[in-house]
């Protein structure tokens, strides 16, 4: 069964806190976790949501973003739950240089930072989601079971200010015109 096994994996960074999560190949939603971050009450919070799942399962941790590449390159999940602001290496310079890796994860931003700049940095720094930090715990759930599977994901007041940018741009370009 062992090689069956897919990594999945969340690393979540927030404050600091990374989840990897590994899932086998046969059901698209059991992922084992590792998590980053400098606070243990999220750590814990992020452990219990993730673990209440009977598909994951928490299996590493780190205090900043050098700290999550690191684990990502050890640990190789296939989704990367990512804090913007971390001691260190920040989130969007973590996201960016996960994606350069040869293999590189799936992230999801998991913040508390809605700001127009924070949202459209992390998606250009190759983010495949943006969820606010009070997302309820079922849907952090299922955005990592949906972005491991290759779907995009974001919290809907987030993807408010997505349509409001292309609203923006799309008036400028009649503007231009």
């Amino acid at each position: 069964m062992d090689q069956l096994r897919r990594r999945v994996g969340a690393i979540v960074a927030t404050l600091g806190l990374a989840v990897c999560a590994s899932m086998p190949a046969w059901a698209a939603s059991n992922a084992k976790s590792t998590k980053f971050d400098d606070d243990a009450l999220v750590r814990a919070g992020l452990r219990m949501i993730l673990s209440s799942s009977e598909e994951m399962e928490v299996v590493g941790e780190a205090a900043d973003g050098a700290d999550a590449v690191a684990a990502t390159q050890a640990h190789r999940p296939d989704v990367v739950l990512m804090d913007i602001r971390m001691p260190g290496m920040d989130g969007i310079a973590a996201t960016s240089a996960l994606r350069r890796l040869a293999s590189p994860p799936h992230v999801i931003v998991l913040t508390t930072f809605q700001a127009d700049e924070h949202v459209m940095s992390a998606l250009r720094a190759g983010a495949d989601g943006f969820l606010l930090k009070d997302t309820a715990p079922a849907e952090i759930v299922d955005a990592v079971r949906h972005v491991a599977a290759g779907a995009a994901m974001l919290s809907p007041s987030v993807t408010r200010t997505l349509l409001a940018h292309l609203d923006d741009d799309e008036t400028a370009d009649r503007r231009r015109l």
